[in-house]
């Protein structure tokens, strides 16, 4: 079964990637992420506050009995708190090309317009064959328009994209006014490609000490209805490529989201669930459907079932609402 597909202008030999996690941060890893059949691997993050705590460290020691800015470090979490600073991860790049034939991705998260474009550089001439530009961005500004929120990150593409050869994908959130035409937007500004979607941090209440409390749940198949949806409403009417992110926790989950229209599917908590073995896994169901369909790849598929292709178009808008929410109250 021929499983290769075409993600960012790379071809990959298989649509399964495994996207940025901890699981990554061992070379061991990688390696076994290539064994088990993994296209691609995006390594974990790195964070724009790791790179400005660097240049702040920097500054303090050398401008150290002068006008440092060593009270500016206390904004930002103890360095000891990051597992690698940003020379390290530059350094992890290079091992993890050294070690696999694979692509390896490089990933930056962070939510400002400064501060992307050095790093992007030097992630590029450290090997990285593409960019995964992971825009954590939560307004909470009320004078801040949305207008003003969708410049960010259409500024904070255009000036990567100007500092590099590589292709760049887009990770964002699904909460713009028009998701669309933010699609639109960052398509015509040279996104390689969009990964939908990243999912937000949400905090919780500790009450017994009254604190608040990071709480990361990892997804569950649930979570693949949304951007299941966006991409199959994207499909064909955008150029970038489509890489589906979030619930896709085995080989049926992969194939729903091929259908719609994703080039890749990229998987994160169900490796962090099962083990970076449960690839095989989800690589052995994929092939299955496929013969059992009588597909012979994996691009016969991309995108049959998109909306432009459905043969009711309506089913991914809100004429299914009604639908859905009648047969639930009769029961059927």
């Amino acid at each position: 079964m021929d499983l290769r597909t075409k993600y960012m202008g790379m071809e990959l030999r298989s649509p399964l990637v495994c996207s940025a996690s901890p699981l990554s941060e061992k070379i061991d890893n990688i390696r076994k992420m290539e064994d088990c059949g993994a296209g691609a691997v995006v390594i974990y993050s790195l964070f724009e506050e790791q790179i400005k705590l660097e240049q702040l460290e920097l500054d303090y020691h050398t401008t150290f009995g002068t006008e440092g800015y060593a009270e500016s470090l206390s904004f930002f979490p103890d360095s000891d708190e990051y597992k690698t600073g940003p020379e390290e991860y530059l350094n992890h790049i290079r091992r993890a090309k050294d070690a696999v034939d694979i692509p390896v991705i490089a990933s930056l998260n962070g939510s400002t317009e400064g501060g992307w474009t050095e790093y992007a550089k030097k992630m590029e001439q450290a090997g990285a064959d593409g960019l995964e530009l992971n825009i954590y961005y939560i307004p909470t500004d009320i004078n801040l328009t949305g207008e003003e929120v969708e410049q960010t990150y259409l500024n904070i593409l255009n000036s990567v994209k100007g500092s590099v050869n590589i292709p760049v994908a887009v990770k964002l959130s699904p909460f713009f006014s028009n998701m669309a035409n933010m699609a639109r937007k960052l398509d015509e500004c040279g996104a390689n490609a969009l990964v939908l979607f990243n999912r937000f941090y949400q905090p919780d209440i500790d009450l017994e000490n009254l604190e608040v409390f990071p709480n990361l749940l990892l997804s569950s198949p649930a979570a693949m209805r949304l951007p299941m949806r966006w991409i199959a409403i994207l499909k064909g009417n955008i150029h970038a490529d489509l890489a589906a992110t979030g619930g896709i926790h085995n080989g049926e989950d992969a194939v729903k989201m091929l259908l719609v229209g994703a080039n890749v599917t990229m998987l994160c908590s169900s490796l962090l669930k099962n083990g970076i073995s449960h690839l095989k896994t989800i690589k052995s169901d994929l092939v299955n459907w496929l013969t059992v369909k009588e597909y012979e790849s994996v691009v016969q598929m991309i995108g049959s079932m998109s909306q432009k292709k459905a043969a009711d178009p309506s089913s991914f808008e809100r004429a299914q609402y009604m639908r859905a929410i009648t047969k639930y109250n009769l029961g059927y």
